[in-house]
């Protein structure tokens, strides 16, 4: 089971992953938005802003959000890990229920690039 600070670490990577992407993904991302991804099986919550194309975690807490961010991720630590590390596909997560992802429509539509 990945540990919160790998979870902080992969959240990190894929922070500056999605800093030095460009073309059709680095549209996708360029929103400003909150943004919360919660770790389920350490019941954790990641909260932060994609701004810019880029991800800045604001803060950690234990449980579940406490507010609800416009773009919201549920997932284990170890599927981040594996998303970040490229192991693990986030579409299929996606479909298959592993990974949620919540957000308006007209957000999914922009973020269905990076799918």
């Amino acid at each position: 089971m990945a540990t919160i600070e790998e979870c902080r670490e992969a959240l990190g990577r894929l922070a500056d992953n999605m800093a030095g992407a460009d073309g059709d993904v680095r549209a996708a991302v360029a929103l400003d938005r909150s943004l919360s991804c919660h770790i389920r099986d350490l019941d954790t919550t990641f909260s932060g802003r994609l701004e810019d194309g880029r991800i800045t975690v604001l803060g950690t807490r234990p449980g579940p959000p406490a507010e609800k961010a416009q773009i919201r991720l549920a997932m284990t630590g170890d599927d981040l890990v594996a998303m970040v590390d490229g192991r693990l596909n986030f579409a299929k997560a996606w479909a298959s229920g592993r990974v949620k992802l919540e957000a308006s429509f007209r957000d999914l539509l922009r973020l269905r690039t990076l799918l």
